[in-house]
């Protein structure tokens, strides 16, 4: 597989990545640049590791993952953005919002985002595609993906003002229907 095509599906794996830092940042606009960087690091790191666990799992693990891989993206994104939403409701006005640049919400954030990598390094083992020059390039592509998602929410954030929370959490929750949705109607 040419370098070019990794790149596009690269992109494409970075999109829930975008997606959830442009979520984050509406719901919290204080989010520090070492924050963002954590944030951005881990999903490329399990973007980037991912593709390398599916291509060593080879074609035996491609029924197993692939039956449940977007069923627990939905679930985990709908966890998260569904908590988002309820604490925007039940949280004292001077409270902050979730933190989503630690423990287990990065943790879950993480691997709900990186699921699909797995897919893609299984099928990168059938097209025989060099995994250590894609691993890099995904992750890689996936970090600065999710610094231009906090960039972008971070100003829409502001639009939104109080209701910020309850957008970000939101889409989370379609990012997570999304998916289930791309694998159920397939």
């Amino acid at each position: 597989m040419e370098l070019l095509s990794v790149i596009f599906i690269a992109l494409g794996l970075s999109a829930d990545c975008f997606a959830i830092g442009l979520s984050a940042s509406i719901a919290n606009r204080n989010l520090s640049r070492l924050q963002i960087l954590k944030v951005a690091l881990a999903f490329g790191i399990f973007q980037a590791v991912m593709p390398i666990i599916g291509w060593f799992a080879g074609k035996t693990m491609v029924n197993i993952i692939s039956a449940y891989d977007h069923w627990a993206a939905f679930g985990l994104l709908a966890l998260v953005g569904g908590h988002m939403v309820w604490e925007s409701f039940h949280r004292e006005k001077h409270e902050k919002p979730p933190d989503i640049t630690k423990g287990w919400r990065l943790l879950i954030l993480s691997i709900a985002t990186s699921i699909d990598a797995l897919a893609v390094g299984l099928a990168f083992a059938f097209a025989e595609t060099n995994i250590w020059l894609a691993a890099p390039v995904i992750g890689v592509t996936c970090f600065i993906i999710s610094i231009a998602g906090f960039a972008i929410g971070k100003k829409a954030g502001e639009l939104l003002g109080k209701r910020a929370e309850i957008v970000g959490g939101l889409i989370l929750i379609g990012i997570g229907i999304k998916i289930l949705l791309e694998h159920l109607l397939i």
